[in-house]
């Protein structure tokens, strides 16, 4: 049960690494207050509305706003796994060092059983004849 709990943790834990640094981004085309289409890893289709940004009439330049809107999405994800040690601020440093240390000298703790009968061998055992060549009185 242990060793399947540790499987099974240790999986978990490389899923967690492995999606804490994929980064992917979420593209949403929305024309007018609804949303049209959403698209992760390519680029959202668009409703087919879009007009000419702007009208040409004799060198007048007239912009019309666009009714259609995107909006993209971006999730970084994490670029460095491992924190330096010169990273750590000096009070989370002596924190760390002593946690680790008094841990480990948990871990190394046996608790020692003396016995008093420890050096003392057990006596000889005698065997019982009449049990040995069975004969018993009836």
């Amino acid at each position: 049960m242990i060793k399947g709990l540790q499987k099974i943790t240790s999986l978990l834990l490389a899923c967690l690494v492995l999606l804490s640094t994929f980064s992917f981004t979420v593209e949403k085309h929305y024309c007018g207050r609804f949303l049209v289409d959403v698209a992760m890893f390519s680029k959202a289709k668009d409703c087919g509305m879009e007009m000419m940004d702007h009208i040409d009439d004799q060198n007048l330049e007239i912009k019309k706003k666009s009714c259609c809107k995107d909006e993209v999405i971006v999730f970084d994800g994490q670029d460095e796994l491992k924190i330096s040690f010169d990273q750590i601020d000096f009070p989370q440093q002596i924190f760390f060092v002593s946690f680790l240390n008094s841990y480990t000298n948990s871990l190394s703790l046996k608790k020692e059983r003396h016995l008093i009968y420890e050096d003392y061998s057990p006596p000889e055992r005698v065997p019982d004849i009449l049990i040995l060549h069975e004969t018993f009185l009836i």
